[in-house]
């Protein structure tokens, strides 16, 4: 229901909408053909949970939400309001389709959430399955060979320790999908220049790759090269490698201990 876009710097004047501290955007259950981009201002999502309404996300600059109703026509999930006096862009089906041919990374965004919620429910009908058949395995994990690495940030010292057993993502905590990345740059990153998924780091036959993710705005480099989306380069140990505007050194072998 909500994601996060490039800020627009220039909206049309007939597509802002403005709206006070504390006023509904809308009301868990209207109809509504419209999802809505946070310009100016913060707005807060709400859902009714056991008769009590909860606060699920905060949304700030750049987020966009209520793009399920848009796409399918169907109540709203959950409501929206004003946490203080916000301004947003109002997006209609034409104005949608418009935006997703000039930035192909709203499109990308929808589509990840909506792959995240499928492969969760495979999980969870898979599991179940193995339980059925094999319930004293049902819980049984098996993982790769450990091999570790590490990205150092050297202005503030902060080191990211990675097992390369599985990719390891590189990016920013997303509250509203609840994508987490494995290396969360959130504190580090205060001009959020690093999209929420920016890139991935794996292991391959002994080598170790980096590759931008698609949908990536502000560029992934390796020692001042940008790297082109979802091209995977190899990475050696004190390479540095930048994440929109954060860079750190990548370690590996006997220095990690």
């Amino acid at each position: 229901m909500v994601g996060r876009v490039k800020r627009t710097s220039s909206p049309t004047e007939d597509a802002v909408r403005r709206y006070s501290q504390g006023e509904t955007i809308f009301e868990e259950g209207d109809l509504g053909t419209e999802m809505y981009v946070i310009h100016e201002g913060r707005v807060e999502i709400l859902r009714t949970v056991a008769n009590e309404r909860r606060q699920m996300a905060v949304l700030d600059k750049g987020d966009f939400f209520g793009e399920m109703s848009l796409l399918e026509e169907l109540p709203r999930s959950a409501a929206a309001r004003a946490l203080v006096d916000t301004t947003l862009i109002e997006i209609n089906g034409a104005l949608f389709d418009r935006m997703l041919r000039r930035n192909p990374e709203i499109g990308v965004r929808i589509m990840r959430k909506l792959s995240r919620r499928v492969r969760k429910a495979d999980e969870y009908f898979g599991h179940a399955e193995l339980e059925r058949l094999d319930p004293l395995n049902a819980t049984t994990r098996v993982s790769g060979e450990a091999f570790l690495c590490r990205l150092r940030h050297g202005a503030s010292g902060v080191e990211y320790q990675i097992d390369l057993a599985k990719a390891a993502t590189v990016g920013r905590m997303d509250p509203v999908t609840g994508i987490e990345p494995d290396l969360d740059l959130s504190t580090l990153d205060t001009e959020r220049s690093s999209s929420r998924r920016h890139a991935k780091i794996l292991r391959d036959e002994g080598e170790i790759y980096l590759t931008e993710e698609i949908g990536t705005l502000n560029g992934t480099f390796i020692n001042g090269r940008r790297l082109r989306t979802a091209v995977p380069e190899e990475v050696q140990d004190g390479d540095k490698l930048r994440f929109g505007l954060v860079e750190f050194v990548f370690e590996v072998g006997p220095r990690l201990g």
